[in-house]
């Protein structure tokens, strides 16, 4: 029987981080009016909102990682306007954008999505942040509910030895069950500095 796991676009009780670009913020704060928006609509109540301002669209990463492992938030937002014609080196500032938002949400385990708009012009801009386009923050928000209701059906990954739900990806250690001792000690764990996790000998490989 196929199992189909789907987030629904109830937003109570979501906690939900933006991290919103400063630089073209006569684009961004129109992308943040929309976020605002559509997650008061889902039902996202204000004081569980957390919006962090940052220079430019090259910064947001950072935020986006801070607040994505700070185990606060179920969704980050990440909201920036990258225009050819008002960016110098547009390609590599649009590229370490989406990578380091990419990057956020894979290693971090919680939703970060990529709001950013990259256009070559002004006009696209405000057409993509509230015009005839859209809002393409108002369309960040409902793929941030609907990816932090998805994750919360997602069943968590557990430990066999200890029986402790784990973090998706608490680290980048991968340790080879087969050539390594028991029990393993991870110092940079992100359950507790002191938790020791035995190998499950039934895994070829063992993610910490």
């Amino acid at each position: 029987m196929v199992i189909e796991l789907r987030g629904h676009m109830q937003g109570k009780g979501l906690r939900i981080a933006i991290v919103v670009s400063r630089f073209n913020d006569f684009v961004t704060s129109r992308l943040l009016e929309g976020a605002t928006a559509a997650l008061a609509r889902y039902g996202v109540e204000d004081d569980h909102v957390t919006i962090a301002s940052v220079p430019g669209s090259f910064e947001i990463p950072f935020a986006a990682k801070r607040l994505a492992d700070s185990g606060r938030h179920d969704a980050v937002i990440c909201l920036g306007a990258v225009i050819r014609g008002e960016t110098d080196h547009y390609e590599r500032v649009a590229d370490e954008a989406a990578r380091g938002v990419a990057e956020s949400s894979a290693s971090s385990g919680v939703p970060v999505v990529f709001g950013i708009l990259t256009t070559d012009t002004i006009e696209q801009a405000i057409n993509r942040a509230g015009g005839k386009s859209g809002n393409y923050g108002q369309s960040a928000a409902t793929t941030a509910v609907e990816m932090a209701n998805l994750a919360k059906a997602i069943p968590p990954i557990t430990c066999a030895a200890t029986g402790r739900t784990l973090p998706p990806q608490p680290c980048a250690h991968v340790i080879s069950a087969k050539n390594a001792a028991a029990p393993i000690s991870c110092p940079r764990s992100t359950i507790s500095p002191s938790l020791t996790l035995a190998v499950d000998q039934h895994r070829s490989i063992y993610r910490l």
